[in-house]
């Protein structure tokens, strides 16, 4: 049976034209803003350990009822947000 032919192709090179410069930023994040990062992740944590556990003890806790835990998971979040920017 006859062998059919190799076709060579061509290496893809893209065109000048079509390339998007790319943004970069210069060096790492500064070190308060990784203290501030960590500060408001671990500030929710705190906020709602001492919610749990001294709720009938404070009086501005105890007003505030449920909305302790928006106020916790909140500055929680804030911190997570606060990660996508750090390099």
């Amino acid at each position: 049976m006859p062998k059919s032919k190799v076709r060579k192709k061509a290496d893809y090179t893209p065109s000048p034209a079509s390339r998007t410069p790319v943004k970069v930023k210069a060096g790492p994040s500064p070190v308060w803003y990784v203290a501030i990062m960590l500060g408001f992740m671990l500030a929710g944590l705190v906020w709602l350990i001492v919610y749990y556990l001294a709720q009938d003890h404070i009086g501005f806790m105890l007003d505030l009822g449920a909305w302790n835990f928006l106020i916790g998971f909140g500055l929680m979040v804030v911190g997570l947000v606060m990660t996508m920017r750090w390099r």
